[in-house]
């Protein structure tokens, strides 16, 4: 049945989305002015990302999400010639040992953030019609190996969980869910111990007090702003770390930032609208006209559940920093773009749903 789009989720995104901006200028302020001498130097493009992305949103919130159906196959196969591509020398961008962007200026693709959307698109296309164990573990071999390549295990971290609950939402027998998860988690556990740069978080994650000055250095600072905030926070634009001292202020760290100057209340009230953002999206799930687009639902609001969950932990140091950022709120082009292109089907999905859970 054919209804409106769910506007409790429409006007949750823009909130998130709206203070993203204000937090973005706020953390960036100093290393803007330092590195460009220009302190809206950041605000100023994470604007322009914000406008192309709420068009693709809206361009997608009106293409029936059936439409991403019928091109799964050849939108996957163009992400995965994408994946290739960044590895090639000379074309992918290289940044701290790792290649993840085409650089087309600031306007640079990451191909892994196309990855999120495409495989949950071609992995419920293909599981709603057929949910067999070779269907899943193929698509997301090659898209999770193209990935850790790069190096980027905390994309592939959530491209893979994504997956994972993808296919666990297509009532796949519980033994090959059980099978799969184990072995994802060896799998991960390998691969962190894969590299001396991985060893290294990993060691700092155990034991923060560890090389204080260099691997353990990011965690402190974060922890030291988590601290500051205390119950109701230092005040907007008070925030001290973000004066050189916590890296990534505005990217990965932006929750620490929000923490030290909004305290336990702001981060709390935070939290909850990212839930209630998902509760959302997982109710128009339950009420998809088909199984498509329950698929569909369920995985993109679960991509956004386990990012959003991954950024947290490392914030409050309850899993290593793989410098995933923060849905909606942190600083990033080719992440906020993809994001709200997703939201824009979610959206679309919302309008196709049965009577049951309409309101």
């Amino acid at each position: 049945m054919r209804g409106g789009i769910d506007r409790l989720l429409l006007m949750a995104v823009l909130l998130l989305v709206g203070f993203g901006v204000a937090m973005v200028f706020d953390a960036s302020v100093a290393d803007a002015t330092r590195t460009f001498n220009d302190k809206f130097f950041f605000v100023k493009r994470q604007l322009v990302w914000i406008t192309l992305g709420l068009l693709s949103m809206t361009i997608t919130s009106f293409v029936n999400y059936k439409f991403w159906e019928k091109i799964s196959v050849p939108l996957f196969g163009a992400t995965i010639l994408l994946l290739i591509v960044v590895l090639i020398p000379g074309i992918g961008v290289s940044a701290l040992g790792a290649s993840r962007r085409i650089g087309v200026g600031f306007l640079g693709v990451q191909p892994a953030e196309i990855a999120k959307l495409s495989l949950v698109i071609f992995l419920s296309a293909s599981l709603s019609r057929d949910n067999s164990l070779i269907r899943f573990l193929v698509p997301v071999g090659i898209a999770a190996l193209l990935i850790v390549i790069e190096p980027d295990l905390g994309t592939t971290t959530i491209v893979a969980t994504t997956a994972f609950a993808v296919f666990f939402a297509s009532n796949a027998p519980l033994a090959q869910v059980g099978l799969i998860g184990g072995s994802g988690f060896l799998a991960a556990l390998v691969l962190a111990l894969s590299s001396s740069y991985r060893r290294e978080r990993l060691v700092t994650f155990l034991n923060p007090s560890f090389d204080t000055i260099n691997s353990s250095y990011h965690v402190r600072q974060i922890l030291i702003a988590l601290g500051s905030g205390g119950v109701w926070g230092l005040g907007i634009g008070q925030s001290r770390q973000k004066y050189l001292y916590l890296p990534e202020p505005a990217t990965d760290s932006i929750f620490a930032i929000i923490a030290e100057e909004l305290g336990f209340i702001g981060a709390t009230i935070l939290i909850l609208a990212f839930l209630f953002v998902f509760l959302r999206g997982f109710k128009i799930a339950l009420s998809a006209e088909d199984s498509f687009g329950r698929l569909l639902a369920t995985g993109i609001t679960s991509w956004l559940a386990i990012q959003t969950l991954i950024n947290l932990s490392a914030m409050v140091a309850l899993v290593p920093l793989t410098g995933v950022p923060l849905p909606l709120v942190s600083y990033g082009g080719s992440s906020l773009l993809v994001t709200l292109t997703a939201i824009g089907i979610l959206l679309n999905i919302s309008k196709h749903r049965t009577t049951i859970n309409r309101q």
